[in-house]
């Protein structure tokens, strides 16, 4: 059967070009997920200021999930000081060294830097090219060229603290080095450290528990945050992105080979009438689409692995991976993706052929079943409800729910909107027009296979975009009305130190002043049974009525305090908690806690969906450092904080939620599924306009002239572009209702005119290009 396969597929190339096509970029899509997948696992940013250490120590940065991937904590979990001294006394331990990390800004030239203890030195191999190392609380020594020189004075800010520092030593690579007693009291935590660097004479067994211990190029983990964070995020990204073009791929290539099918009914039709039985057809259509499959699968590999380059620089660049993190090249993911992408090839095959192999010689073509009417009948009610059910995940979803009724109730819609709208479409061409709506008419099916990937495109694209639009928006007005504070006090560096809150209050007719730091918690739960984890935004404030108000709807902010946390309206419903009842959660650096929610609030979009006490969120979190201060009453705060250089007043909230790399990594996955779906588009609408040859003929030898051919593959055009802005308009709506509703008790979607339009536009431009460009060609023959 694959020798037959083989010898259809070289003999009928073009019929098979479509399905190629969606299976190669397929695959290039799912290897490159693969390679991201395999990334997050293995890829590692060599050491840097840790080189020179053989094993390096750190707390925990996860935590343990039984059957599932360990969450990372985003804050910088820290060891007791201690521990370097009883780690120091191990067998074959020639040092270790308990190391911290201060941000530190040089204000000359505005360089962001992290400052360390000078013992850490040992741990990075640094060199001291001149001078002497810092001994007192004042000294510091730099990098080359940095700012200042050997003997004069540097000025430093640390949070927004300035200070001018002597300068006694240069080493020999950028860096800040301060004296260890000096450096743990800028953390703000002089009895803890980030992790213990240890210097070996031979092998060291270095057990606890609490404790994990880092060597090889996984010190670079240990010495760098963000690279955890970053492939944990980039394992996730993968697994959804990639779970979700497994479903649009199969979608496109049951659409592809549907065409392919149809165009050689007549060919099905003599294999039937000389006695070729349903199950030989079928298996002779899935023989061909495993051997069109297999080639596009092997031949995607080679852009997979391009375009996992091109993703990795991209998301570099958003900010969503660290500055040199490496991708991690193999072809251990490969097979996994070839092998996706041939079953969903051939699952699109067996859902496209069945129909056709099962077609008697004679017969004529059977209309779609009752079955996938009642099927596609029974998703809309389906997706309405999950629109409507209150929650924006339900809402988000339910646009794949109606995608799917689309795609089942396909025929008919495409049929209904062709009778509604088919003449209206073309009115000012009266025969190109007639002959449109006719072959509309007559050959729904067809046109709905080829319109089919148009529509996906104009639900996913309206979809994303305007669900990120209300969101965005929704975020935005909560945090205007929410926000009571006339000023607003933020940095240009790191953070405000915790002091610059008393300097405020400090001010005649300063009101209430209300210091607040953002970080992330981590919830747990048990639904049906079993443990979920889910990651929110988290608030550290003791709030007063003065500077902010989160829209309270239940109980009572005021007693907010140590042992009581609010919730966001979304976050008490996922949680199932209520006034009273206890949630378990974990701070930003894992730290458990199980407080009572004393209050229920509206305005989680714009604050977060948790809000704990101030000094709760700020001693967990990696910098000790306030992102805002939040300032009522009638006096400027501006001459209390004069003389810091790095401190700004204004007036509205700070964007401080740190998701910025998160969306632009959104954004180029987005732009990579829509690349997909215009491909598939174009691809789609060529092969549907080239199987129409003997069409073309027929109406040129009755006299048509190659005008008025074209006129009614314009008309076509029309039809098809309409019939999928209408339809995708249509199936996408109830989603963006429903996430209105649950964001901001508003039906009415944020939709920018200016996105609507470009999705019409690149819709029209695609669906008329992708037709005209083939007819044009074909009809130039005689």
């Amino acid at each position: 059967m694959i020798r037959l396969a083989w010898s259809t597929v070289r003999a009928r190339r073009s019929g098979f070009v479509a399905a190629f096509l969606a299976v190669l970029c397929g695959s290039a899509v799912l290897t490159a997920c693969g390679i991201l997948l395999e990334s997050s696992v293995r890829s590692v940013v060599p050491p840097d200021r840790y080189r020179a250490a053989d094993l390096v120590i750190g707390a925990p940065q996860t935590l343990p999930l039984a059957d599932d991937v360990d969450p990372r904590f985003p804050e910088r979990a820290t060891l007791p000081a201690s521990l370097a001294a009883d780690v120091a006394r191990l067998p074959g331990v020639r040092a270790a060294i308990g190391d911290v990390s201060v941000p530190v800004t040089v204000l000359e030239s505005g360089a962001a830097l992290s400052g360390h203890g000078w013992a850490s030195t040992a741990l990075g191999g640094y060199a001291l090219v001149s001078g002497a190392a810092p001994a007192g609380p004042d000294e510091v020594a730099l990098g080359p060229g940095m700012a200042g020189r050997l003997g004069g004075t540097v000025r430093l800010v640390t949070g927004t603290t300035v200070a001018d520092y002597r300068v006694t030593g240069i080493v020999d690579r950028p860096a800040v080095f301060f004296t260890d007693d000096r450096a743990r009291e800028l953390t703000g935590r002089p009895d803890r450290v980030d992790t213990i660097g240890v210097l070996a004479d031979g092998p060291v067994d270095v057990a606890g528990p609490g404790l994990v211990v880092y060597s090889g190029d996984e010190r670079g983990t240990a010495e760098r945050l963000d690279v955890g964070t970053a492939r944990a995020f980039l394992g996730e990204l993968a697994l959804a992105f990639g779970g979700s073009m497994l479903l649009v791929i199969l979608i496109v290539v049951a659409s592809t080979v549907a065409l392919s099918v149809r165009r050689r009914l007549p060919e099905f039709t003599v294999l039937r009438a000389v006695g070729a039985t349903p199950r030989q057809v079928l298996r002779m259509i899935l023989a061909e689409t495993a051997v069109v499959g297999a080639l596009g699968a092997v031949l995607g590999v080679l852009p997979g692995i391009g375009l996992s380059l091109l993703l990795t620089a991209g998301f570099v660049r958003a900010g969503a991976l660290p500055d040199g993190f490496g991708l991690r090249v193999s072809l251990s993911p490969v097979p996994a993706a070839m092998g996706l992408c041939l079953l969903s090839a051939l699952l699109g095959g067996w859902i496209a052929a069945r129909g056709a192999a099962r077609r008697r010689p004679a017969e004529p073509e059977r209309r779609p079943g009752r079955a996938r009417m009642i099927a596609g009948l029974l998703l809309v009610p389906a997706g309405l409800v999950m629109a409507f059910a209150g929650s924006a995940e339900g809402a988000a979803f339910s646009a794949f729910v109606l995608l799917f009724a689309v795609l089942l109730l396909g025929p008919w819609l495409v049929g209904g909107v062709v009778a509604v709208l088919g003449r209206w479409v073309n009115r000012r061409s009266e025969v190109g027009g007639f002959l449109a709506a006719a072959n509309a008419r007559a050959e729904s099916r067809r046109l709905a296979a080829a319109t089919i990937p148009l529509v996906i495109g104009v639900i996913l694209a309206a979809g994303q975009l305007f669900s990120g639009t209300t969101t965005a928006a929704a975020a935005r007005q909560q945090a205007t009305d929410g926000l009571l504070a006339g000023h607003v006090v933020t940095s240009t560096t790191a953070g405000l130190s915790p002091d610059v809150a008393d300097l405020v209050r400090a001010v005649p007719g300063a009101g209430a002043v209300t210091p607040v730091v953002r970080s992330r918690v981590t919830a747990i739960f048990t639904d049906d049974g079993s443990p979920q984890i889910v990651h929110y935004p988290a608030l550290g404030a003791d709030l007063v009525p003065e500077t902010l108000d989160l829209g309270v709807t239940d109980g009572d902010i005021a007693g907010l305090r140590t042992g009581t946390v609010a919730l966001s309206r979304a976050a008490a419903d996922t949680l199932s908690a209520g006034l009273g009842d206890p949630v378990t959660l974990r701070l930003g650096d894992g730290t458990p806690i199980t407080p009572v929610v004393v209050a229920v609030y509206e305005r989680g979009l714009g604050f977060g969906d948790v809000v704990l006490p101030h000094a709760v969120v700020l001693d967990h979190v990696t910098d000790r450092l306030d992102d805002a201060l939040l300032v009522a009453g009638a006096g400027s705060p501006r001459s209390a904080v004069a003389h810091l250089p790095t401190v700004r007043i204004g007036s509205t909230w700070p964007d401080v939620a740190g998701d910025g790399g998160d969306a632009g990594a959104g954004v180029l996955l987005n732009a990579v599924l829509l690349g997909y779906l215009a491909i598939a588009v174009g691809n789609t609408l060529v092969t549907a306009t080239v199987a129409r040859v003997p069409e073309f003929t027929l109406l040129r030898q009755v006299g048509a002239t190659r005008a008025q051919v074209l006129a009614m593959m314009r008309g076509e055009a029309r039809i098809v572009v309409v019939t999928a802005v209408a339809v995708g308009a249509v199936a996408v709506t109830p989603a963006l209702i429903g996430t209105g509703l649950a964001l901001t008790g508003s039906p009415v979607p944020v939709v920018p005119p200016p996105l609507a339009l470009g999705i019409v536009a690149a819709a029209a431009l695609l669906g008329r290009a992708a037709v005209m460009t083939p007819a044009r060609i074909l009809t130039g023959r005689r």
